[in-house]
């Protein structure tokens, strides 16, 4: 009887066209916080209406500033996963054979990139990315120049950085993050709508698929005609719909499932 990593192996070895799709889950391992686990998730902590919107920002922006700069340098800390290493190695053998990987993550952190995967795409932004409040330009902000450490509280540091706006000069500087009622970057959600619609077979790793309209990604590379398979500890709405299922861990399940490919 064919396992279901067997399965999973036999379409990873047959895909030329895949995109990988991944969630909180997927740096967990690496040790930066999820945002839904009980006791754990960020959310069980912290209120996202105080620290992840524009109006949080506004009224308060040295506590918001002190979470993202914190989060920041927490990721910093940390080292990619083998999962991380393993899609990256991925991405650089089907490059080989004329085929492609897409990264498309909502996670905000750089351990994709430092991982190996090239042009990794940011749903909902990245927390080392800096752009001015009012008109967006882009800037540049170190957050070690504050002196906050990963093994700190958050909330003991006094932190509104200001730049001087390339453009508009108002130099109102804020973390180049989705919050909450914003839109998803333009441009990373529709190269990853159109790698979905090319792709052959769709890894989804570490997503609770319950934040939309990400959520909904997976299903527009099934009706595409993609395989999918999914990679979480516990089952989602998408297990049951997904061609392979696999209740496992990012940095378990990937090196397993790629060993035969890369």
């Amino acid at each position: 009887m064919t396992s279901d990593m067997q399965r999973a192996t036999f379409l990873v070895q047959d895909a030329r066209s895949v995109v990988v799709l991944s969630g909180a889950g997927m740096s967990a391992e690496s040790g930066v916080p999820t945002f839904r686990d009980a006791q754990t998730g960020l959310w069980e902590r912290f209120a996202p209406e105080e620290l992840a919107t524009e109006a949080a920002f506004r009224a308060n922006p040295s506590t918001v500033w002190s979470w993202y700069v914190w989060r920041a340098m927490l990721v910093r800390s940390v080292n990619p996963n083998d999962g991380h290493r393993k899609i990256g190695a991925w991405q650089r053998h089907l490059a080989t054979q004329d085929g492609a990987l897409t990264v498309a993550t909502q996670n905000v952190d750089d351990l994709h990139e430092r991982g190996g995967a090239q042009e990794v795409l940011h749903l909902h932004g990245s927390l080392h990315a800096y752009r001015c409040l009012d008109c967006g330009t882009p800037a540049t902000f170190d957050p070690a120049s504050t002196g906050v450490r990963a093994d700190q509280d958050f909330g003991n540091h006094d932190i509104v950085p200001t730049v001087a706006c390339s453009h508009c000069e108002l130099g109102v500087l804020r973390p180049g993050v989705v919050w909450f009622g914003e839109m998803l970057p333009e441009d990373a959600f529709g190269a990853a709508v159109a790698a979905l619609q090319e792709a052959d077979l769709v890894v989804v790793v570490g997503s609770s698929g319950l934040v939309q309209p990400a959520a909904s990604l997976p299903l527009l590379g099934r009706d595409a005609g993609a395989k999918i398979i999914e990679i979480n500890p516990a089952a989602t709405e998408l297990s049951k719909m997904a061609d392979v299922y696999l209740p496992s861990t990012a940095a378990v399940a990937l090196p397993e499932m790629l060993s035969g490919v890369v």
